[in-house]
């Protein structure tokens, strides 16, 4: 028995939103209860991305909403966050999807590559026409990143990378990969490569056996002599700032998303409390211990609500730090986490079947709270923030 999805607005935080900004939350949300809802249990059970749904979200204007030109919506920071915000509601997965590309395909193209790139990647992200993925984190080397072993040697008027790279959202599916790697005759400079996945030599296989993010494709890459054209180099790369710039744009909306599969679990356990009888006939909602766990979870939304909407504003003034998103995305993630784990509690053994979402988000946010920075690394980056001492 699902419920259908009321909203969660404890403090009236509709109020600091802008006419636009509700339109923009209000469009993805029909279009997550339109789409999504009906076949993510589905898609779940069976391991499966919903590619059917990619060109309506492009369509809409999803992908890389909050870039200007070239097709984007144009959408602020903080609009753009509340459509990821959306989607994780629907489910972690999907919108890890629409992050990628997003946020780590369509962001580092328009930042770093240059006009030729831009002018032809871009609008075709845009729809959905092309997909892409990022190519960083490899079997050896997630939170170190600076330990990369991928290589880019330069022969001629052509670059020839080989490595392997892991965890890649997306990889089987993309048509273009993001390829970080150290260039040989650069002392080892981290630059940034545009390689299309038909290329010899380039083969993606998926990860099997998830019990986490199962709608969503997850890769590893093999890149052996792949051969580039030395215009598949983006031009504005160099040094590790680059990926760690496009992780920022990834973890800031994280930081949104963690708050709709917050609100998902919210609504259905409150819902539920409110129907499921047990001892006097009564709903369990009006028993103490089940009135504390919606109270906290309730509380621990609203504050999340407030703190990303704050880094977004910040964001959109051109005054948000690294260490701003970090605490937005490392409190929000604990706190959807903590929040699934409570609601599985009050559905008790209903709460593992996937005739309601909390599982399925529980299982997801495993992962969120691991990927784009763990939740320690996001302790250390802020430990580092307020002592001035690093602490890794």
């Amino acid at each position: 028995m699902a419920f259908k999805f009321k909203g969660v607005d404890f403090l009236g935080f509709d109020n600091l939103l802008s006419e636009d900004e509700r339109m923009a939350r209000d469009t993805a949300r029909q279009f997550i209860e339109d789409n999504l809802i009906p076949i993510i249990e589905e898609c779940n059970r069976e391991g499966r991305f919903p590619r059917e749904l990619v060109p309506e979200m492009g369509k809409l204007g999803f992908f890389g909403a909050n870039l200007h030109g070239y097709g984007c919506a144009g959408m602020s920071n903080v609009e753009y966050g509340l459509v990821m915000q959306e989607f994780e509601r629907g489910d972690s997965g999907v919108r890890s999807f629409v992050s990628v590309q997003s946020a780590l395909v369509m962001y580092p193209i328009y930042t770093f590559g240059s006009d030729e790139q831009k002018n032809f990647w871009l609008p075709k992200l845009a729809t959905g026409e092309k997909l892409g993925c990022f190519g960083l984190t490899e079997p050896d080397f997630g939170s170190n990143p600076g330990g990369m072993r991928t290589r880019a040697r330069k022969s001629g008027d052509e670059y020839i990378l080989n490595g392997e790279k892991m965890w890649i959202t997306s990889g089987s599916i993309a048509d273009v990969a993001v390829i970080w790697a150290k260039v040989d005759d650069e002392d080892s400079l981290v630059r940034g490569f545009l390689v299309e996945t038909d290329r010899p030599g380039f083969s993606a296989y998926d990860v099997h056996g998830k019990w986490s993010l199962r709608a969503s494709v997850t890769s590893g890459l093999s890149l052996q002599d792949v051969r580039v054209p030395a215009s598949s180099l983006m031009p504005g790369t160099g040094g590790l700032k680059s990926p760690l710039m496009c992780l920022n744009q990834a973890r800031y909306g994280i930081s949104w998303g963690a708050i709709g599969a917050a609100m998902s679990c919210y609504d259905t356990a409150l819902q539920y409390s409110l129907v499921r009888k047990q001892f006097r006939d009564e709903p369990i909602a009006s028993h103490q211990l089940v009135q504390e766990k919606l109270t906290w979870m309730i509380t621990e939304i609203s504050k999340a609500q407030l703190l990303s909407l704050h880094v977004g504003r910040l964001k959109d003034e051109g005054k948000v730090s690294h260490e701003h998103i970090s605490m937005a995305k490392r409190n929000n993630v604990w706190m959807a986490l903590e929040c699934a784990r409570m609601a599985r509690d009050i559905l008790g053994g209903n709460g593992i079947t996937d005739d309601y979402p909390i599982m399925r988000h529980m299982m997801n946010l495993e992962s969120v709270k691991t990927y784009e920075g763990t939740h320690d690394i996001h302790t250390l980056i802020i430990g580092q923030s307020v002592t001035g001492i690093p602490a890794y």
